[in-house]
């Protein structure tokens, strides 16, 4: 499934709408039907990969013990001992990475939590560091020993840095010309 071409669509939507469509995919997780398609293909010990919704990110985990509706599973990155629903588990190993075509920086949905993202700062300093927290309008880095808060459409993806530095951006620049001999 594409999801940029269903968030794209779900733009266009009422708030009642999309509140609509909520409640008809809550009921169809909470169907039987799909509970025991997925429990059907998990066992204890198998390591699995299971979507965070407070990260927005796939974390990998172990699978410790299987619910009625959920399994209890050690998170592999941090250590941490958590209840997942099963329809969180990526059992069929699909892409979720969401494309969101935005006007100008990066767009909620594609931003996780441990993340490297880049903004220029109002001095026109250029800064990057690492996603500690989304939030609905903002996205909290951690550049260096300071913590900033920035709007998600001046963050923009990092190729190659070191975080916390800070560099300088030219306003205007001034190459020698080439001499004649």
């Amino acid at each position: 499934m594409n999801f940029s071409v269903v968030l794209e669509a779900l733009n266009q939507a009422s708030a009642f709408e999309l509140f609509r469509l909520r409640v008809a995919i809550n009921r169809k997780l909470d169907d039987p039907q799909w509970t025991h398609a997925i429990r059907s293909r998990l066992h204890v010990g198998q390591e699995i990969d299971y979507f965070s919704s407070t990260d927005n990110t796939v974390r990998r985990a172990r699978i410790d013990e299987l619910r009625r509706k959920q399994a209890a599973v050690t998170d592999l990155g941090d250590g941490r001992r958590w209840l997942v629903d099963f329809f969180t588990i990526n059992v069929d190993g699909m892409d979720v990475q969401v494309r969101e075509q935005v006007a100008k920086g990066l767009g909620r949905n594609e931003v996780m939590v441990g993340e490297t993202l880049g903004f220029t700062d109002r001095d026109g300093h250029e800064r990057s560091g690492s996603v500690q927290r989304l939030n609905d309008k903002t996205v909290t880095l951690q550049v260096g020993h300071q913590q900033w808060r920035v709007a998600y459409q001046l963050l923009h993806r990092v190729v190659d840095s070191i975080p916390g530095m800070a560099v300088d951006l030219p306003q205007q620049i001034s190459l020698p010309l080439p001499t004649e001999s």
